[in-house]
Formats: structure tokens, C-alpha cells, sequence
């Protein structure tokens, strides 16, 4: 099986008034003259390190499973960085949304033989990452047409977002949550119950009539679960 390359690349966003490094799979089968799907994941390095998406996107590429596939990982810098971009309370929030959707996307498809249009693009994340990816998607759904969210950490902020959405019926919002998330230890040392939420924005997202694909595992909080969980994720997603 040929493995794709990874990329580091430092990008400029004038949106965060900051340089973001980015990690670019390109798949071993690349080549200008075919189109490729985008999947944008935040907590970037985590999916790349503890997740082994591009290892992952490589066999499922190789045995025909999921279509051409660019990932691009945007890492956060700290536990703090993180919250401040990640969730909707946070000072950089809507800052690394304009980021994803009118900076990252651009340059992407400005670099890459990409179909430059929304139904081949998408988001995914863990944890607050998700919360990113669900929100992003529900902002921009002309840009973005997929959202996987491995385990999101929803609020009242989040559910109130979701309440006021126009909803768009090409976006497709793949959700899982562990059975095992009614306490979590979170980063500010604070025990938080993750699936009471999760299942609210469940049904929430139910009434308002999205495309959603919704399991809860039998797990918590952590990569154990969520690795394994990327192989139908991408599927589901890109097949």
C-alpha cells in the first residue's frame, strides 16, 4: 500500500491575526488531473498523532472504500487557544470560523485539484473540536456539507445555535457520544456530563429535520473510542 504524504505548512490568517500551522494529507494517488473530496479536523495534530487518520485514509483510499480524500489538520496551540476558538463563548470564536470557511477553504482549493464545491467538504473534531465543527457547518452550509462530531461538548450556547438555524438539507452531520460521557474530566479540572447534552442536541437536530447519523458507544470520553470509530466515520462520509 503507497502512504500519502503529510505536509507542515505555516498560513498566515488575517481573520486570527496569527500564523497557524496546518498539517495537509495528500494521498499517494494525487494528481491535478482528478478531483479530491476535503476534510478539515480540528485538534488537527490529535487526529493525525492519536487518531492515525492519515495512516486510516490511506488503506480506505487503496481498497476503494472512500473516495480521493485531501485531510487537513489545524492544531491548537494550548488548552487555552483551544476554548478561545473552539467554543461559542470563546474571544477568537467567530474569528477561526471566518478562518475555516473563507481562508483555509480558498487557499485549499487554490493549492489543490479539489470539486470546489460544498457537498465534497467537511469538518471534524472531538470534544470542543466538534463544537467547532458542528457550528462552522451550520454557518457556512454552502461551504461545508458534512460535520463529524466524535463526543462535541454542548451548551445551552450550542443548543441555542442550533435552535436558530435555517435548516439546509445538504448538510449531512454524523454524531457519536459514549455512554460512559455523563462525567468527564474536563481540561479545567471540573467533572461535566457530556451525554445529557449530546442526547438534547440529539433530538433537537431530529426535530429540526438534519440528515444525522447518531450512535452512543459503549465508552467515554477518550481516543480508545474515538480511533476506532474514524473508519465508518470516513466512510459514512466519503464513501
Amino acid at each position: 500500500m503507497d502512504q500519502g504524504k503529510v505536509k507542515d505548512i505555516t498560513f498566515y490568517s488575517h481573520s486570527l491575526q496569527e500564523d497557524i500551522e496546518l498539517l495537509i494529507y495528500v494521498p499517494a494517488n494525487y494528481t491535478p488531473l482528478n478531483k479530491y473530496n476535503i476534510l478539515i479536523a480540528s485538534d488537527g495534530k490529535d487526529y493525525f498523532q492519536l487518531g492515525g487518520i492519515s495512516r486510516l485514509a490511506d488503506k480506505l483510499i487503496d481498497d476503494f472504500e472512500i473516495e480521493n480524500l485531501i485531510i487537513v489538520g489545524v492544531p491548537y496551540k494550548n488548552v487555552e487557544d483551544r476554548r478561545k476558538k473552539y467554543i461559542p463563548t470563546g474571544e477568537q470564536h467567530e474569528a477561526y470560523l471566518r478562518f475555516l470557511a473563507h481562508e483555509l477553504v480558498p487557499y485549499l482549493d487554490n493549492e489543490y485539484s479539489t470539486f470546489q464545491i460544498g457537498s465534497t467538504r467537511g469538518l471534524i473534531g472531538d470534544s470542543m473540536a466538534a463544537t467547532a465543527s458542528l457550528i462552522a457547518a451550520i454557518k457556512y452550509p454552502n461551504i461545508f456539507s458534512k460535520a463529524i462530531l466524535q463526543s462535541p461538548y454542548v451548551d445551552e450556547h450550542v443548543l441555542q445555535i442550533v435552535e436558530q438555524s435555517p435548516v439546509n438539507n445538504a448538510l449531512s452531520i454524523y454524531h457519536v457520544i459514549g455512554t460512559g460521557e455523563d462525567k468527564v474530566l474536563t481540561t479545567d479540572k471540573k467533572i461535566k456530563d457530556f451525554l445529557t447534552p449530546n442526547r438534547k442536541l440529539h433530538n433537537l437536530l431530529l426535530t429540526k429535520g438534519y440528515n444525522t447519523f447518531y450512535e452512543e458507544f459503549n465508552g467515554n470520553h477518550t481516543w480508545k473510542y474515538w480511533k476506532p470509530d474514524l473508519r465508518r466515520a470516513l466512510i459514512e462520509n466519503f464513501s
